[in-house]
């Protein structure tokens, strides 16, 4: 009888490929494809490997899609979107005590404010590192921008760009959770009300907290007072931190100033439609919704090292001193900051 021809099993090497998440920063994730190659022969004999080359210089690379990757990928997505659906239609779903919705906040929420992130804003962050890996913290960070985008995307840093993906809970004022619409998805995204209360509960938890102690003074005041300070309040944070044994994080947020440079403040109408403020800007309301589209100025965020709370006792949370000169070491290594990233950056564009 005729020897048998023997013919390999495995995968062809050139059709193996890498994928691997597009974005960029510390939390990138990467898988390799491909099989393990084989062969089998009659009489356990093992089929050659043909000797493999590296192309020659100047000669571009061919990568190879293995046959339906492609297709199956978009099997699985399309898989997984109608799983979602499923999920949300039937209610099997989890939301915690304060309306917190995972899933939607990664599947949708998150989706929705990253190309502002990548590309609009194409924010850099610097000192990710100095936000805990586990355990709850306050991170505190200056709010302008006349509208809080700022919070958004300090949202969409810590948890694309921090390696344990962490969801920031970010302290967010009444008016935010009066409003149609915006008070639904702010407590599905994780927000909660500005009171000691939640926000020792979440730290108590082990969760990262945020909040902006300018409020809306911060967020509405003039172009002309841009990257200066407000008050920050009777350091009703601090308290809060101290009380949880929680570090303080300072966070500086460049490129926010000037996304609506506010040139003017009509007190009438923000008295009419009930608001802080009424913000006038070069492109508002003269350009009506066109206006509304914030400027693509670049962004940085820093966050700075963490500030210890936990060597205090119970009782110091209740001294005024001590709560002031913690209040103002933390504005005041924000506003160092914010001095220093002014100076280092080329353009507010770019």
């Amino acid at each position: 009888m005729a020897d048998a021809k023997v013919i390999p099993f495995g995968d062809d090497p050139r059709s193996r490929r890498g994928t691997g998440a597009a974005r960029s920063g510390p939390a990138k994730r990467g898988s390799g494809g491909g099989r393990k190659g084989g062969a089998a022969a009659a009489g356990g004999a093992l089929a050659p490997v043909p000797e493999q080359h590296d192309p020659l210089p100047g000669t571009p690379a061919v990568e190879s899609e293995e046959p339906g990757a492609e297709r199956g990928g978009w099997d699985r997505r399309i898989a997984g979107g109608l799983s979602f659906l499923r999920r949300r239609i039937t209610g099997d779903y989890e939301v915690d005590e304060f309306g917190y919705d995972k899933e939607l906040t990664d599947q949708v929420l998150m989706s929705m404010i990253r190309p502002f992130y990548d590309k609009y804003f194409r924010v850099e962050v610097k000192g990710i590192e100095n936000v805990p890996t586990e355990g709850g913290a306050l991170i505190v960070a200056n709010h302008s921008g006349t509208l809080p985008l700022d919070g958004l995307m300090l949202q969409a840093a810590v948890h694309d760009e921090h390696p344990a993906g962490r969801h920031l809970r970010l302290l967010a004022a009444d008016l935010v959770f009066v409003l149609p619409v915006v008070n639904e998805l702010a407590r599905k995204a994780g927000h909660t009300l500005a009171c000691a209360e939640d926000a020792r509960a979440l730290l108590e938890r082990g969760e990262l907290v945020g909040v902006m102690p300018e409020g809306f003074k911060g967020i509405g005041k003039p172009f002309g007072e841009r990257y200066k300070l407000q008050r920050f309040g009777r350091g009703g944070f601090v308290s809060t931190a101290m009380r949880a044994g929680a570090p303080i994080v300072p966070c500086s947020i460049v490129g926010a100033e000037e996304i609506y440079p506010m040139v003017g403040n009509s007190r009438t109408l923000a008295r009419v439609l009930g608001l802080p403020y009424f913000p006038i800007t070069p492109t508002f309301p003269w350009l009506g919704p066109l206006g509304m589209l914030p400027l693509p100025t670049k962004w940085t965020i820093q966050f700075g090292e963490p500030i210890p709370t936990d060597g205090y006792t119970e009782e110091a949370a209740e001294d005024p001193m001590l709560m002031f000169n913690l209040t103002d070491q933390v504005r005041e290594q924000i506003q160092h900051t914010l001095y220093k990233l002014l100076v280092q950056r080329r353009s507010v564009f770019f």
